[in-house]
């Protein structure tokens, strides 16, 4: 079985074009498959985020919420993406304790 290889990217469309290509869900395959990292240091919620599957979806915001996710993901050092998720999992995570 080949192995993919996640080319590297000109900009975030050519990025989103490859990952809905057939070669780019056959990389998320491949590493679904293989066993999860372990994480040492860093924040726990990003490693756990790691070891969940995830399904793709669109989700559109508005351009300065956009941009305040990128430009504090860039302060902590993280993908903007994963900063979103974070936070949607904080705030999902909240919200189904109240009662």
């Amino acid at each position: 079985m080949k192995t993919v290889e996640m080319p590297k990217f000109a900009n975030e469309n050519e990025e989103a074009l490859w990952w809905a290509s057939a070669e780019g869900r056959g990389f998320l395959k491949e590493q679904s498959t293989e066993r999860p990292r372990k994480v040492s240091g860093g924040s726990k919620l990003v490693a756990n985020l790691g070891k969940t599957a995830s399904v793709q979806i669109a989700l559109r915001l508005p351009t300065p919420d956009l941009a305040k996710a990128k430009e504090i993901a860039e302060r902590k050092g993280i993908g903007y993406q994963t900063l979103l998720k974070m936070i949607v999992h904080e705030g999902l995570e909240r919200e189904g304790r109240r009662p």
